[in-house]
């Protein structure tokens, strides 16, 4: 097969280099994949993305072998993933959902809780101010959220002493300013379980754990055993890998069965490696690597070995077990490049087109979420009232050739995606990719926010009342302690999908079979939770950091639904005698604030921006409950939920539009400068290099950039 090896290469001993490829274990990999009869192009990631875009479609590579870790932000393992799928292409390793997921740590832990994982007591901090002393037992180990390699944890991490617990924090936030874990650290041996999809099938692809052994003769005497980043960079002797680890039967039996545990839920693919904590008696789970270091030495070859592999062969087991998953055979032909469409444009527009009309019963409801072409035409008129030029950017294969090719300044985002679990954030992901300014959330919490479930578990740790809910995926499962009536409906659909008038269950017999069918008609878990009866609202909001709330609305069923509506499907199809809407919604104004207070945090605890909307019940006794959030809300003028809300206060459609659009035009002219700032500090210092002050003024720009509108009265003022 033709195989690309997307990488990051190491150029620096810097710590942020620290998780990218070196030279040699580049040219291991590559030579590994040759040897295994493939013919290998080293696709080098860490320049421009539409570098590799290029690349890749030059090569046209019947499979990606990925090692990329990528260079910033929270999403940053995910992003070659999201462009890969986005460009058609099949690639080794697990999906972006589940990068974008275990880079987080903490979110990681929260998963995990809820499937039995024993972990430290730990806290997530994004200002010290917040630590929660009661949590602890001293001594804890403070380390990044979002981090991998041991990325700052050193011997000073330990802190024994409450008292120095919130400096110690404080230094660590000022370096790693996503945010730090605080967790109890305990005294024990570091032991991992690696995992290889295509080997070990009888137990799920777990390998056989192994164990970090330190020798203090070339390490020196050191406070805590613990594999840091001194360690990390110590080089060849410092750690030594022991396979298998010693561990009691019964325990190393439970280590795992809980490892296969934790691969099946975030649905690891191909390769991962997770990390425990073990004592005499037991032991803790730290984290979870699903984009684990291949070099030479790494632990997986030394548990693969136990299995007869050496190092061709796991790299073998992973092009393999990836081929399978994608339908590949050696002889596949090179895949046809897409096609490329250009254009000195200047706003692109993201979409997907809804073709086909769904029935009111719920059949064909595939493109469902998908925009009608009247209401895409509204969007764009809007934006080119403010002076701007608009781009049509389809959100289908060919998106990330059109990206790199288009010009665009800034993206206004309303593509839903096309398919897999974190399709809203593909767009997203690519404009992060290329470095270009988008409207609204960052793929992390589009991918979040989809997962109903997922929401509301970190919703919970932050206070968020939501009703009582469980999974299931074959209605077999047994019932968690909640009460009927209940609720189902899809985990991870919008626009009301699958949520009919027999989504209300109230009887055992009558969840297990809708659960059984929900699950199947849409290939994704069902989410069960307790029916609400009360009254019905949603809360628009705009803007970053501290959002514009917008009055709620509330949707008022009439008699005609009986006495447990729901906001189904069929209300979001059409005007219908079945529901009207108050808006704003008639609240005494304290109930009214609250509900404002309450969405306003739930934006930001989610991490949206730009826009989002926001759903609620309210029972009897006045207590609101969290439904859904949905950031990335339908704008279809006079009808959508937001729409109506919006004009309710007294903004028209044209303004809600610059409203949304307003935070990616400040975030391109922020770029803009820091561009410009860039390019003049060159400049100057080229100027000194070659002892000619004078060239300081000729290389500084001669006009400025074109502005992004026809002026600044293109950006509509904030509103409020």
């Amino acid at each position: 097969m033709r195989i690309a090896l997307t990488h990051n290469l190491r150029l620096s001993e810097t710590e942020d280099e620290a998780e990218f490829d070196t030279e040699a274990t580049v040219n291991a990999l590559a030579t590994a994949i040759e040897r295994l009869g493939h013919r290998v192009e080293r696709v080098e990631v860490s320049g421009p993305a539409s570098r590799t875009v290029s690349r890749l479609e030059a090569y046209a590579p019947d499979l990606i072998f990925n090692t990329a870790e990528g260079r910033r932000g929270r999403f940053r393992e995910a992003f070659y993933p999201a462009l890969f799928e986005e460009l058609g292409i099949p690639y080794t390793g697990s999906d972006a959902y589940a990068l974008a997921v275990t880079l987080d740590k903490q979110l990681t832990k929260l998963i995990l809780r809820q499937h039995g994982v024993r972990t430290p007591a730990w806290q997530f901090l994004e200002e010290p101010a917040g630590i929660d002393l009661a949590r602890f037992h001293f001594p804890v180990i403070v380390k990044p959220n979002f981090e991998g390699s041991s990325k700052g944890i050193t011997q000073e991490s330990v802190v024994e002493d409450p008292s120095r617990l919130e400096p110690v924090v404080q230094a660590a936030l000022a370096r790693y300013p996503a945010g730090v874990l605080v967790e109890e650290y305990v005294a024990g041996r570091d032991v991992a379980v690696p995992f290889l999809e295509g080997e070990a099938k009888e137990r799920g692809g777990v390998l056989a754990p192994l164990e970090y052994l330190y020798d203090e003769k070339i390490t020196g005497p050191r406070r805590y055993p613990i594999y840091d980043y001194a360690l990390k960079t110590r080089g060849e002797g410092a750690v030594v890998v022991k396979a298998p680890a010693v561990l009691a039967r019964p325990m190393a039996e439970k280590m795992a069965k809980i490892a296969r545990r934790v691969f099946e839920t975030f649905k690891c693919r191909e390769v991962a490696r997770i990390d425990f904590r073990v004592t005499e008696e037991e032991f803790f789970f730290l984290e979870l690597n699903a984009l684990p270091s291949l070099q030479p030495g790494a632990g997986i070859y030394a548990s693969a070995a136990l299995e007869g592999l050496h190092f061709d062969g796991v790299l073998g087991a992973i092009i393999e077990s990836a081929s399978r998953r994608h339908g590949l055979k050696d002889s596949a032909k090179s895949r046809a490049k897409p096609v490329r469409k250009s254009g000195p444009l200047r706003v692109g527009f993201a979409y997907n087109v809804k073709r086909v009309k769904p029935d009111a019963d719920g059949r064909n409801d595939d493109e469902a979420e998908y925009d009608s072409p009247k209401t895409l035409q509204a969007i764009r008129e809007a934006i080119a009232s403010y002076g701007h030029e608009v781009v049509d950017l389809e959100a289908n294969s060919e998106l990330a050739a059109k990206l790199t090719t288009s010009g665009v300044d800034v993206v206004f985002n309303v593509a839903e995606g096309l398919r897999g679990r974190n399709r809203e954030a593909h767009v997203p992901a690519l404009c992060e990719l290329l470095d270009i300014p988008y409207t609204g959330s960052d793929p992390a919490t589009l991918s979040i926010a989809l997962d109903k479930g997922l929401a509301k578990r970190m919703l919970r740790q932050e206070g968020v009342l939501t009703p009582g809910f469980m999974l299931m995926t074959t209605g077999k499962e047994r019932l968690k302690d909640l009460k009927f009536p209940m609720i189902v409906k899809p985990v991870a659909e919008g626009s009301s999908k699958g949520v009919q008038p027999k989504s209300v269950v109230q009887s055992e017999q009558e969840l297990r079979e809708v659960a059984r069918e929900m699950a199947g008609k849409y290939s994704q878990p069902a989410l069960v939770e307790e029916y609400i009866t009360g009254r019905e609202f949603t809360v628009g909001l705009l803007g970053e950091r501290r959002p514009k709330v917008l009055p709620p609305m509330e949707i008022c069923f009439t008699e005609k639904n009986g006495p447990l509506p729901v906001y189904s499907f069929e209300h979001k199809l059409d005007w219908n005698e079945l529901v009207r809407y108050e808006a704003p919604a008639k609240l005494d104004p304290p109930v009214s604030r609250r509900m404002m207070d309450i969405a306003r945090d739930i934006f930001q605890s989610l991490g949206c921006r730009d826009v989002a909307r926001i759903d609620f019940r309210m029972d009897a006794a006045g207590k609101i409950y969290f439904i859904e959030c949905n950031p990335l809300p339908g704008l279809t003028p006079g009808w959508s939920d937001l729409c109506l809300i919006a004009q309710a206060a007294g903004m028209d459609y044209r303004t809600l539009v610059g409203e949304i659009m307003s935070g990616a035009v400040r975030r391109y002219k922020e770029r803009e400068r820091e561009r410009r700032a860039a390019e003049r500090a060159e400049a100057r210092a080229a100027a000194t290099r070659s002892g000619h002050p004078a060239s300081l003024q000729a290389s500084a720009p001669a006009t400025p950039p074109a502005p992004l509108a026809s002026g600044e009265a293109a950006i509509p003022p904030k509103i409020g």
